[in-house]
């Protein structure tokens, strides 16, 4: 190969992998197997060794992992997070031992660890104090997720030993909570979790602990980062000490002292892997000698002394019978296949999801088909691929339907989004999760209204869409299981209550997809009902500021669609407030063309009333920081948004500068 190809080829390699490991470190949406990306880069990695004059510093092979998460306080880690080589075949463990026992000159002793399918994390006690706990993010630095590793039960806030400590390890998700949580999302319309490493990075990206909490993660450390004084000469000396430390080690640890042991090991696992409540998708094998460790060393990307063998993906053929389109609480269409039942990994899988009709046509899927269906790893089935040569010419190429399947209304996509649509708010499908966004606080904020008495209210049959709620009335509520005369007079009272809300809250409580608060204000201020709303075309939304075509299509297909019309002409009727009311709007223009974000507690006042304090004078409160940000308000213990004003040279004021600039 000529260099001129090779550099062509190379650069083409380099990019691919960069978005594979976008969407699977940052984004934690990986769309192709393990195996595909090992290949890449080891494409990459043997043209760069043929061609040394083309490696760059930014070559994926000059690094460990994917970019540091937006939204976090940046941690440096004391001693480099690396990544592991992988390998599938005996032979080349074999290689692994060889290139080991060459370097050392004597035989080598193995610990056996199983390979947590879950997201890398640091953990950092000092004094016996746990410090601070961060992820692998690029390998040097990672985002501090200190609040939301607390949450975990089986981390101890104090241990016994005094000394300083750094310790790596892997957080995850057992099966059971796994499926727990994939049933919540399936009931509120969202996108499934496709194993424990997507559910357990989606979790540490949240910024509310408490919601973190919810989601019952756990832990198990594996790897020693730094450990002042601890007196440990081997591996399996310190995963014992962190036991006795009261810290979760990971388990079951295994010592071999030859390969052939080794590989007898893995391969015992193979087999017997869903026997562990918990995922794993291969075995981990380390030099158990600190010492040892450190004369294999390291390379820039991964240690020598330790090697991941990764299971094989585990698959199975069968037939597409059909596919059918399911709704969810969204009013997102969601092509699954029906399959002919068959046997995979303790499970018989007859459905799965074939996500959207993009990826149906990407992959060429016919109904009738014969399917290469996979879980390598995964706890959500998913179909890989078709098997051409078992096509008989009668497969049937799948269409998305142009009508919703629950309630018939017409179907929308809009712009470049892949998701198909049902926009109206009465599709059975839909309605609990429209009737509690409406009911919600920062929506219509109808007090007492929880999704136990939202459920019961449809079941019954007494709400058909939320417009129905102002016509319930107290006989009827007082009917329902666990709801006394009382109970029923308050959720009256909160109803009558709502009806005197502004129409910036109104027009969010829709439910409108792509409105949010900020966008809903932004429509109240140009519109001065919610009759003009309605009649607004796309164009005449675009020239809106801060709404873009997307957006304005959105819009317009909602109210084109009749069913909507005839819940907001209801609310109407039922004396909900549909006009803009007095002093909803900006009353001067002190702060027009600046834009305000808090972060931190306030004293005076909450954040709510901050903001509507920035846009009373004309000026825009936002949720992230950028280099058009006019002011940070920093109150007591601010967030990341702090730093990263300061990284960009915006503004900062304290709680007492806002408010003599509000004067």
């Amino acid at each position: 190969m000529k260099l001129s190809q090779a550099k062509t080829e190379i650069e083409a390699l380099r990019e691919e992998i960069r978005c594979h490991e976008r969407k699977y470190y940052v984004d934690a949406k990986p769309e192709i197997p393990d195996t595909e990306f090992d290949m890449l880069m080891k494409h990459l990695e043997a043209l760069e060794f043929e061609f040394p004059e083309l490696i760059t510093p930014d070559s994926p092979t000059q690094r460990v992992g994917g970019e540091p998460l937006k939204g976090f306080k940046q941690v440096t880690h004391k001693v480099p997070m690396l990544s592991l080589d992988n390998t599938y075949s005996e032979e080349e463990l074999r290689a692994f031992d060889e290139r080991v026992r060459k370097s050392l000159k004597i035989e080598p002793e193995y610990i056996v660890e199983p390979k947590i399918d879950g997201l890398a994390v640091n953990l950092f006690y000092k004094d016996g104090k746990f410090m601070q706990a961060s992820t692998r993010g690029d390998g040097a630095r990672g985002d501090d997720v200190s609040g939301n590793i607390k949450t975990i039960r089986a981390v101890p806030l104090k241990l016994p030993v005094k000394f300083e400590l750094e310790v790596r390890g892997e957080v995850y998700l057992t099966k059971e909570e796994l499926a727990r949580l994939n049933k919540e999302r399936e009931t509120e319309g969202e996108e499934l979790f496709a194993n424990p490493r997507n559910a357990a990075a989606g979790s540490l990206k949240l910024l509310d602990p408490k919601q973190v909490a919810k989601r019952n993660l756990n832990i198990f450390l594996h790897t020693l980062g730094s450990a002042v004084d601890s007196g440990w000469t081997t591996h399996e000396e310190m995963l014992q000490a962190l036991k006795k430390a009261g810290l979760p080690a990971v388990t079951p640890a295994q010592k071999c002292n030859t390969i052939g042991k080794v590989i007898d090991y893995v391969n015992s696992w193979e087999s017997k892997r869903d026997s562990l409540p918990f995922e794993i998708d291969g075995m981990v094998i380390k030099v158990n000698s600190f010492e040892e460790q450190q004369v294999l060393g390291t390379t820039n990307k991964s240690p020598r002394y330790a090697i991941a063998y990764k299971f094989k993906a585990r698959q199975a053929l069968t037939k597409l019978l059909d596919i059918l389109v399911q709704v969810g609480r969204t009013g997102i269409l969601t092509p699954v296949a029906v399959l002919e039942p068959v046997h995979l990994s303790g499970s018989t899988i007859s459905r799965c999801t074939l996500h959207n009709e993009d990826e149906i046509k990407r992959k060429d899927i016919r109904i009738g088909d014969t399917v290469i269906i996979e879980k390598g790893g995964e706890v959500i089935p998913k179909v890989v691929g078709v098997v051409e040569s078992k096509r008989t010419g009668e497969e049937k190429i799948f269409k998305m339907p142009s009508r919703c399947p629950v309630c018939s209304s017409k179907v929308s996509r809009l712009g470049e989004e892949v998701a198909v649509r049902c926009q109206n708010v009465s599709c059975k499908a839909q309605l609990e999760g429209r009737v509690i966004h409406f009911t919600r606080r920062n929506a219509m904020d109808i007090e007492n209204f929880g999704p136990a008495i939202v459920e019961k209210l449809i079941d019954t049959g007494k709400v058909k869409d939320y417009a129905d709620l102002y016509y319930l009335e107290i006989g009827e509520l007082s009917e329902l299981e666990r709801m006394g005369e009382k109970s029923a007079l308050n959720l009256i009272e909160g109803l009558e209550k709502s009806k005197g809300n502004t129409l910036s809250r109104l027009i969010f409580a829709l439910g409108i997809s792509d409105v949010g608060e900020n966008t809903a204000e932004l429509l109240a201020g140009k519109y001065a009902d919610l009759a003009s709303l309605t009649c607004a075309s796309v164009e005449e939304l675009q020239k809106i500021r801060g709404i873009g075509p997307k957006v304005a299509e959105s819009i317009n297909n909602f109210f084109l669609e009749s069913h909507n019309l005839k819940v907001i002409e209801k609310l109407a009727q039922a004396g909900v407030n549909t006009r803009r009311k007095k002093g909803e709007l900006a009353t001067g223009n002190k702060f027009k063309d600046m834009t305000f974000v808090f972060t931190g507690e306030l004293l005076s006042l909450t954040r709510d009333e901050a903001e509507r304090e920035v846009k009373k004078l004309g000026g825009a409160a936002s949720g992230s920081v950028s280099a058009k940000t006019t002011f940070v308000v920093a109150g007591n213990e601010p967030g990341s948004k702090l730093a990263k004003a300061k990284k960009l040279g915006v503004k900062i004021l304290d709680e007492e500068a806002f408010k003599e600039l509000l004067r």
